[in-house]
């Protein structure tokens, strides 16, 4: 029997939780299959169809719990779809007329790799799973196991995303020193724009690490370091409906009262009125190799500024974006936990030649198991109905209503 292989590889933008998988991943396998070799494909799938690998090495097994003090990925990330072959061409990636699936799984083959771990979101597990529904159609003898990363906390069928805690409790810390910029000049409109294309999951629940972080703060009340300086006037999700006027009279009130507004806003809020507006215009908007806007295009929190400035008498208005800053975090003590946790279980299925991705099966009463490939998919809405959401808009004194 041929040696067992496994590589390992991260891809889409990065997640608190990155560094940490790949150092829990090359540490259980030191543990329980130390004969094993690994490697990582540099930049994820960019790095496989191209053979541009990291052999690890025994001193890197020594040392690969130090990753779990890092954000960001130590093997690289790219987006690449596999079955978008006129953007591989495009990239170089593969020549034309070339499967980049059958480019992948011959690397796979030639490298002798028998167990894959991809580390990414939806659409990197998609991709995984196209890759290995072609694996098993061709004959190829491949285990493919992935580990969900997304910020958004948006994969079906998936409770919790690794990474997501973490940036939510980061984007918090971020705001709780920009939301000072309030006392900088008279009537300020600060809007914290927060990550979320479909799922306003994050923006919700940096709302709340937020309000926990702030609401027993100590203040000289008179002054304007006071309870209102930290408060959140408005909150908007893609999963929520707002009135423009009816919103502008409501923060215009708050804006006369104390001088100052504040906005939590998920990058995707609006998003579709956005696009619309433009593609009217006449403009083009530009998408990624999954279809998807590129929404650091868009500027949701701009569009935001320019209307609520305008309908507030806003005389300074500011956008301040926690996305980087956060998703660039070293994961905090709840994901490293969860890290754990579906490292082991990837592992266990790996060797047990069981594919899928790991996660806690929210058809399955939230057991953590390895779930189906077809069954993984993006775009999961934020449950507006979560008790701990309407404690969040209870506090802030917003009314909503679903889209």
């Amino acid at each position: 029997m041929a040696k067992r292989k496994v590589a390992l590889l991260t891809a889409g933008g990065l997640a608190p939780c990155l560094s940490s998988a790949v150092g829990g991943l090359i540490e259980r396998y030191t543990d329980i299959a130390p004969e094993l070799d690994i490697v990582a494909y540099r930049s994820g799938y960019q790095g496989l169809l191209l053979g541009d690998r990291i052999e690890i090495t025994a001193n890197m097994r020594e040392r690969a719990h130090l990753l779990h003090r890092y954000g960001g990925s130590p093997i690289g990330n790219s987006r690449v779809k596999l079955t978008n072959v006129a953007d591989c061409v495009k990239r170089g990636l593969v020549k034309e007329g070339e499967n980049p699936l059958k480019v992948a799984a011959d690397r796979l083959a030639s490298d002798g790799v028998t167990i894959l771990h991809t580390i990414g979101g939806d659409d990197t597990n998609t991709t995984a799973a196209d890759l290995a529904a072609y694996l098993g159609a061709h004959g190829y003898d491949l285990t493919v196991v992935g580990l969900p990363k997304t910020v958004d906390n948006d994969v079906v069928p998936i409770r919790q995303s690794l990474g997501a805690w973490t940036a939510a409790e980061v984007g918090a810390h971020f705001f709780d020193h920009v939301s000072n910029e309030q006392s900088a000049a008279p009537r300020t409109l600060v809007i914290h724009e927060v990550m979320g294309r479909h799922c306003g999951w994050l923006t919700a629940a940096t709302a709340r690490a937020y309000i926990q972080d702030t609401r027993d703060n100590e203040y000289v009340e008179g002054l304007m370091m006071n309870t209102q300086m930290k408060n959140i006037d408005g909150l908007y999700l893609p999963e929520m409906h707002f009135d423009l006027e009816a919103e502008a009279e409501r923060l215009r009130a708050i804006m006369d009262s104390c001088g100052f507004v504040t906005l939590f806003v998920s990058e995707g809020a609006g998003l579709d009125t956005i696009v619309a507006e433009r593609e009217a215009a006449g403009e083009t908007v530009k998408r990624d190799a999954f279809g998807h806007v590129k929404i650091d295009t868009i500027n949701v929190g701009s569009w935001f500024q320019k209307h609520f400035a305008a309908l507030l008498k806003a005389e300074r208005s500011m956008v301040q974006k926690s996305g980087y800053y956060a998703r660039s975090a070293p994961a905090n003590g709840d994901d490293l936990r969860l890290i754990q946790s579906m490292v082991d279980l990837a592992v266990e299925s790996a060797l047990n030649g069981v594919s899928g991705v790991t996660g806690h099966d929210e058809d399955q009463n939230g057991k953590l198991r390895t779930i189906e490939f077809p069954r993984i998919k993006g775009g999961k809405h934020f449950d507006l109905t979560a008790p701990w959401f309407g404690e969040v808009m209870d506090f802030i004194g917003q009314p909503f209503r679903p889209v």
